[in-house]
């Protein structure tokens, strides 16, 4: 498991099925379950993590496809972004596709997992705005056969957690068949971690827009001022693509000040500091790639 960590877990458990799993972990409460390993073994390699059992997920079959249902892609938590980024998973969910190639290098994007990324909860994760932008119910699996369903944003923001022996077994998406980009920036050239990236999309059926911004909070901010400002401003019965620059300008703007905001006055009247200009080139990212995201899901 590691070349240099003085302990290693006591026992591994390698279930073919998603009840399977469950039950495994209802029995040792202290495992931890493992897909991809790409957080997990390398919180165990610095000695930051000293499971007492694992239970590996990588035989699930159930888990590592996709299916159609009721005008949603029913996705399996085992998806790797490897898999997720190709051209006919693309063709399905564009934005998820981008964020999935987006993820790392080679070596990540072909073990990490979609369950993975949304049980880490990392702020950085390439898939947790773009879910949140598309409004996704994941489906948790627990003992006895046992499932519900929770929106991602309630899991992403602890307002609903895990219970013991719960897993995410897979991710409800609904299918919009309409234009939908991921962006994000990094701090140098190539795959990298995000420090700020932008989900957008269009949903024609309701005349709305959905924008998620990733990686400069805990978990995915949602402008919803800002999605029913520009919303308002784009006729869904004619061409999407005639809006002003000067809109999109003012969409990103919106997206940044909404999510990066002013610092407020104190109550005693004393103003408050000025944005450090490490914030304000954040800001300057975050309104780009909103800009950036909205023109190219117009066009």
């Amino acid at each position: 498991m590691t070349t240099h960590a003085p302990q290693a877990a006591q026992s591994v458990t390698l279930p073919a099925s998603l009840d399977e799993a469950v039950a495994a972990l209802a029995a040792m409460p202290a495992a931890v379950p493992v897909a991809g390993g790409t957080d997990l073994m390398a919180a165990v390699n610095r000695g930051l993590l000293r499971p007492a059992g694992l239970v590996g997920l990588g035989r699930i079959n159930e888990i590592r496809g996709w299916q159609y249902q009721d005008g949603h892609a029913l996705l399996g938590a085992g998806l790797t972004h490897a898999r997720m980024g190709r051209p006919d998973f693309a063709a399905l969910i564009p934005a998820l596709a981008a964020a999935a190639r987006a993820a790392g290098p080679p070596q990540i994007r072909n073990a990490g997992t979609l369950g993975g990324n949304i049980a880490s909860a990392a702020p950085t994760g390439d898939a947790l705005p773009v879910l949140a932008a598309l409004e996704a119910t994941l489906v948790i699996a627990g003992p006895e056969g046992a499932r519900r369903e929770i929106p991602v944003s309630h899991l992403l923001a602890g307002r609903e957690l895990l219970a013991p022996a719960e897993l995410i077994g897979h991710v409800r998406v609904p299918l919009l068949h309409a234009p939908q980009v991921f962006l994000k920036a990094t701090g140098r050239t190539g795959p990298g971690r995000a420090t700020a990236s932008v989900a957008v999309v269009l949903d024609p059926a309701r005349r709305g827009v959905r924008c998620a911004v990733g990686a400069i909070a805990p978990m995915p901010l949602r402008p919803l001022e800002a999605e029913r400002w520009i919303a308002s401003l784009i006729d869904w019965d004619g061409e999407r693509a005639a809006l002003a620059p000067e809109a999109l300008n003012a969409f990103g703007e919106y997206v940044a000040a909404a999510c990066i905001p002013d610092p407020v006055p104190a109550a005693d009247g004393t103003e408050p500091p000025a944005l450090s200009p490490a914030v304000l080139h954040l800001r300057r990212t975050v309104a780009a790639l909103a800009r950036r995201a909205l023109g190219r899901a117009l066009s």
